[in-house]
């Protein structure tokens, strides 16, 4: 038997699930919690750019445009990071979706056969 938890979701990804298989709602949708693993790192290195240029310029031995090469690395990162998540939730989803769709098709060819 289906309860009616997993008949709300089928009804819910039946709905949805091409809605959230497009590559813009996987960025979209991943970018917040993408952006919580990378504003940290963005946030520290223009920090101590801004704050501290010398120490900076000493520690990391490296050129005035190596710091935009790493904030443009990171947003890179997010991005990877925004969709790879997301894509990841979407094929957790269609799988407990087959699941369930195959559950219920048993649970009628049961309720039919007797």
């Amino acid at each position: 038997m289906i309860s009616e938890k997993e008949i709300a979701f089928l009804r819910y990804w039946e709905r949805n699930r091409e809605i959230e298989n497009t590559f813009t709602s996987k960025i979209t949708r991943g970018f917040p919690m993408a952006l919580l693993f990378g504003l940290p790192i963005i946030l520290l290195v223009v920090v101590v750019r801004v704050f501290i240029p010398d120490w900076y310029m000493k520690i990391s031995g490296t050129s005035p445009g190596m710091f935009v090469t790493a904030v443009i690395a990171t947003m890179g990162v997010v991005l990877f990071y925004s969709y790879f998540r997301m894509q990841y939730k979407w094929e957790m989803n269609e799988q407990l979706y087959k699941e369930l769709k195959s559950k219920e098709n048993k649970s009628v060819n049961q309720t039919n056969i007797h």
